[in-house]
């Protein structure tokens, strides 16, 4: 069974009154593959291109190439109000991603990665075209019938056109893509909102930390004092693991392991015996604090749990373990600093494999407070965190909610049910 037939076969289904079921090899007058060119003129003309369509429908034109075009060629592949846009031409995921035009300051011609659609007007609203292809890509249609090759996948203009789908009469059509452009608009600008409010909260970790710890060169409160982390974690030269026991299961922690938002270890990986890494691994202790050692993961920290008690980590952390006098709750909110973070950056050397040394790390000052203060700051900051962490999962949940709207609106669009 062709994938063609298939998808026919997977759609068909009872239609509202009124509706029928067409190919759009018949509702179509155009079906116009853009041209490839690999030249460049800053005063040319403006190609759409693969980035200037994005995945929930629009077109996009905050970058763009002007390529030179003579007047034939912009006669040919210009676009005109009302020319539905589909990507034949593109990765597996985003091939058939597709939008309509609906003007622009400029002249506007395309590239070969498309194919341009212009409906019998009589028959088929290009808004409600291009609301359809949108549809038919987030159900992942044109994944199943692309030709793949390499890097790249393609649907073929024949694919396209016997495709069917649910045809109301016009004036339906041209309500339908109404109602979905107004709804759609509501839902990106609840999108923008909901996205602006979780890069807000992102930011309020880093916020918290500052208020509460000082940077390195500034006054320090009474009873304080700057102290290298050398002086105040034990020195962890002659831990590395040389345990190498066959059948015996390792517990190991690499930076796969971290999770970069959180600050914290989501998983360990299980490893038996000679398939742990004999050379680059280290032993860890609970509330060992673990620091990544290489870019551009230096912002990866976590504080180790006590179910990781005992078990190994890649030497691509640093390992700090507190001595007494300092508290490791502490200990792990400087290291998450962006000062610290920063200070680190500035040391990095390598160019295939740019590191900092666990000397550099442990050269780094500390702002110290007597150990009940170190607590109580300590408590006070993962309050904060939990709340800032309960937001931002909040958030995230909201969001993901929204970006589910459009697929549901689609849904109830060419079910007749909008």
């Amino acid at each position: 069974m062709s994938e063609t037939t298939k998808h026919t076969k997977d759609t068909k289904r009872r239609l509202p009154p009124g509706w029928r079921w067409v190919r759009m090899g018949e509702v179509i007058t155009e079906a116009l593959p853009g041209f490839a060119i690999g030249e460049r003129d800053p005063q040319g003309v403006i190609q759409l291109r693969m980035n200037n369509v994005d995945t929930r429908g629009r077109l996009i034109w905050n970058e763009f190439i002007r390529v030179p075009a003579d007047e034939e060629t912009v006669a040919k592949y210009r676009l005109l109000p009302g020319d539905v846009m589909f990507n034949n031409t593109n990765s597996t995921e985003l091939v058939g991603k597709s939008a309509i035009f609906t003007g622009h300051a400029e002249q506007i011609v395309y590239s070969n990665h498309f194919t341009r659609l212009r409906t019998r007007n009589e028959q088929l609203d290009p808004g409600f075209l291009a609301a359809w292809l949108l549809h038919q890509w987030q159900r992942k249609v044109f994944e199943n019938l692309c030709n793949r090759w390499i890097g790249q996948s393609a649907v073929k203009s024949d694919k396209l056109l016997a495709l069917e789908l649910p045809l109301p009469p016009l004036a339906e059509q041209r309500r339908i893509a109404a109602v979905l452009n107004e709804r759609m608009a509501a839902v990106e600008r609840a999108r923008a909102a909901a996205q602006a409010q979780l890069d807000d909260a992102k930011t309020l970790s880093a916020a918290c930390l500052r208020q509460a710890l000082p940077r390195s060169g500034q006054d320090l409160p009474a009873g304080w004092r700057w102290a290298r982390l050398g002086e105040v974690c034990e020195d962890q030269t002659g831990t590395r693991d040389p345990r190498v026991e066959p059948g015996k299961t390792f517990r190991y922690v690499d930076i796969s392991c971290v999770d970069n938002l959180q600050k914290r270890i989501i998983e360990a990986r299980n490893l038996q015996g000679n398939d742990a890494p004999s050379r680059a691994r280290q032993v860890i202790r609970k509330n060992d604090v673990l620091v990544a050692t290489t870019r551009p993961n230096l912002n990866a920290v976590a504080k180790v749990p006590p179910e990781l008690d005992d078990e190994i980590c890649s030497t691509g952390f640093c390992v700090l373990r507190a001595r007494a006098g300092l508290f490791p709750d502490y200990l792990f909110a400087f290291v998450r600093h962006e000062a610290f973070v920063s200070a680190l950056s500035d040391l990095v050397k390598g160019a295939l494999y740019p590191a900092v040394t666990d000397g550099q790390v442990k050269a780094q000052s500390i702002a110290l407070p007597p150990l009940a203060e170190q607590q109580r700051i300590a408590a006070e900051l993962n309050a904060q965190m939990a709340a800032v962490e309960k937001l931002r999962a909040g958030l995230e949940a909201q969001l993901n909610d929204i970006n589910a709207l459009p697929a549901a609106l689609l849904r109830q669009a060419f079910n007749g049910e909008l």
